[in-house]
This record gives C-alpha cells, structure tokens and sequence, in this order.
C-alpha cells in the first residue's frame, strides 16, 4: 500500500509520531489487535522501481542491494473515518534506518507498506494482566492499554532510556505503572531486575513481553519456569536484538526465540 505523510510530531527525545494519510488506506484493513502491526518498505535511494510497488517482481529482477527493506511498527491509532494511520518511532540520532527517516519525515513524504499483522489483545476475562516492555514495545503497551476494560487489574513495567521519555498512557484505575530509567545500563537489566522483584499476584494472568531479545528471553524462562505461566496465556518475543540489524535478526529469531 502507499500512502503519505500527513504529519509529524516529537513526543520526547526518543518517540517520533508519523500520521500517515489518503491513498491506499481506504483499503486498509483496520488494528482488530491490541498488537497490530505493518511493515513499512524501504527503498533503495538509487533503484528505478516501477508503480505500483511490487517486492516480488523487485527480488525477481533487481540486484539484492535494491530489495525493499521492512521495519515492523506497532499500529498506534487508525481513525477510518479520516483515514489517518498513526505510528510512532523510536530514534536514536542517526542509528538504524527508520528512525532517522522518521526524524526528517515530512508532510506530503511517501510511505509504502504491507500489513497489517497482529495476534494479541488483552483477554477481558483474565485475573490480572502482566505488560512489559522497553521502549520499542511501548506503542503496543500503550495500545494494549487502552483495551483494557475499566475493572481490569494490571501491571505494567516499562523501561526507557530517561524520565524525559515517560508517556502519558490511558490506564485502569486498577492498573500499576513502573516506568523504569535504563541510564547507562544494558537495555533490560534494570527491567529485569524489577520485574522479577515484584510481588506477583495469584491467579490468572494474561501477558505481553517484547522487545530486546536477551531479557525476554530471560522472563520467557522466568515466567514459564518459575511462575508456572501457561505458554498459551504468553505473547512474548523478542522485537529486537542488541547488535544485530533487522535484516540479520529475522534470519536468526527462531531459534532465538525457542
């Protein structure tokens, strides 16, 4: 699908917020998860492709340095009626590909994309609900958040990389919040260390824990070891890993993730 940049905003130092408008998005299939998700196509700044974007016939007939190239992002808000997809992008200055576009995006910039995708939603008959995350998951938390219903008790650990960082979500008033600062500590140490240091609740608990690899691989094996959680009330995996680009990370998650 294509559709443009209609505007967008800083909302910390950290999160770049993309409303994306008009085109093909009156063929968008809506965000029926929590979890909702597209994949927004890159393309090669000196690759001649013919319109409409096709990746198939591109990996067919182009050199592999043209392929497109996908970055997942969480659906943060579709509005049908303006037809308004809203994402929102974690940049750290120049690192990476889809944060520095982000941070130069601009009114009337073209955006292609595939999706949307998407598995999770908060169960409204769990005991508790369990959220974590660093801050690539934060728009599905938040997203998450916001379908949580008005008797729900929750726990949500969010770590990111400062206080100026913290944003304002919609919550339960039977919810609790931790945002955790990660400083200069490894992304998930000081998550982990909270998460495991809580005082966790009895009963049903349904939960969503993504993002850097390494701690959630290492609250999978906490949660399902330790806390006796059924792998089926788990949506859990890791969205990134720490030195590893996206293209390298996909080719090895599997595995990772078992």
């Amino acid at each position: 699908m294509a559709t443009t940049v209609r505007r967008a905003d800083w909302l910390s130092p950290t999160f770049v917020r993309v409303v994306l408008g008009g085109g093909d998005l009156e063929r968008f299939a809506g965000a029926p998860f929590a979890d909702a998700y597209v994949k927004v196509m890159f393309l090669h700044p000196d690759g001649d492709y013919a319109r409409p974007i096709d990746p198939e016939a591109i990996r067919a007939t182009m050199p592999r340095e043209h392929w497109p190239r996908l970055r997942t992002y969480t659906v943060r808000a579709w509005d049908p009626d303006r037809l308004e997809l809203t994402l929102d992008f974690v940049v750290h200055g120049d690192e990476g590909l889809a944060g520095p576009w982000a941070r130069r995006a601009q009114p009337g910039d073209e955006v292609l994309f595939m999706g949307p995708g998407g598995a999770y939603s908060p169960d409204p008959a769990a005991g508790w609900h369990l959220l974590i995350g660093d801050e690539s998951a934060l728009p599905a938390i938040a997203a998450a958040a916001e379908r949580l219903p008005d008797s729900a008790t929750a726990h949500l650990f969010i770590e990111v990389p400062g206080p100026d960082d913290e944003l304002p979500l919609k919550l339960p008033a039977g919810a609790a919040l931790t945002w955790i600062h990660r400083g200069r500590e490894p992304v998930g140490a000081r998550l982990v260390e909270a998460v495991t240091g809580f005082d966790f609740p009895s009963g049903d608990v349904h939960a969503f824990v993504h993002g850097e690899a390494g701690f959630v691989r290492h609250l999978r094996r906490w949660l399902l070891g330790e806390k006796a959680v059924p792998r089926e009330r788990l949506s859990i995996s890791g969205y990134w890993r720490a030195g590893v680009d996206d293209e390298n990370w996909r080719a090895i998650k599997a595995d990772f993730d078992k």
